[in-house]
């Protein structure tokens, strides 16, 4: 394996995560500190607790969930599409590594910067609501899987994408709904019977549902199940990347 060119690959793209630090950092802490002001404390007063948890403090694992997934897309699907928009992509194909190295790189660079934005996010909550996870290497593992399985998933998405426009559609139209309607703010368990077994199908539920246990030792489904579904979804993105790099899909002019 070049490791050396998997370094390269990650230190430019982490260069660039650095010089924009500020953005960075500053729109996942207001976002959080609004989502707090509006959620936390205005459905807060209304809703006191779920599942013996306080409701401000229930809503911090799908608060960054939701910022979570958002974050590794945009990274990793920008980190690929910018080299493929301006043709520097062929200089990097043309180079001795492989598909997987070139993968790891910026998929790499692109979990990290998520990593990173989730535990700013972890933090900016401690100051609103008093947090106790109840198994951080759990709460750890989730959130490094989810980090890698959507940045690969935002790896496809860069690839895939012709401009600009592409690279937004997936993420605003399908990701945000899904989590919004995964049990961020609530559990399935609130809603009517019909609608619990249809939320089921949304495989951000999942997600969701297994950082939210590692917080607080409550599910809408169980761990086995989340860690599961984490797994095959990051398998059938390797498989989708494999098979793009193969093909050359959306790679050849």
């Amino acid at each position: 394996m070049n490791i050396y060119a998997i370094r390269v690959i990650y230190k430019y793209e982490m260069l660039r995560f650095r010089n924009t630090l500020m953005q960075s950092f500053a729109s996942p802490v207001i976002s959080t500190a609004l989502y707090f002001v509006v959620f936390g404390s205005a459905i807060g007063s209304r809703i006191e607790t779920i599942n013996g948890v306080s409701y401000g403090t229930f809503i911090v694992p799908g608060l960054m969930m939701l910022t979570l997934l958002t974050q590794s897309i945009s990274n990793a699907s920008f980190g690929i599409f910018f080299p493929k928009f301006t043709g520097t992509i062929y200089e990097v194909m043309s180079a001795p590594i492989s598909f997987f190295e070139i993968l790891i790189g910026y998929v790499g660079a692109a979990a990290t910067k998520s990593m990173i934005i989730g535990l700013v996010i972890l933090g900016t909550a401690g100051f609103f609501v008093p947090l106790n996870i109840a198994h951080p290497v759990w709460m750890m593992g989730f959130l490094i899987l989810t980090c890698i399985s959507f940045s690969l998933f935002g790896f496809i998405i860069g690839l895939w994408a012709t401009n600009f426009e592409k690279l937004q559609l997936i993420p605003m139209l399908v990701i945000t709904p899904l989590v919004f309607l995964g049990g961020s703010f609530y559990t399935i368990d609130m809603l009517p019977p019909a609608w619990q077994t249809v939320t089921l199908f949304n495989p951000v539920v999942y997600l969701i549902s297994g950082f939210r246990w590692s917080f607080f030792e409550v599910s809408d489904v169980s761990v086995a199940l989340s860690l599961f579904m984490v797994l095959v979804f990051l398998i059938l993105c390797l498989v989708v990347v494999w098979w793009m790099f193969k093909t050359g899909y959306r790679l050849k002019r």
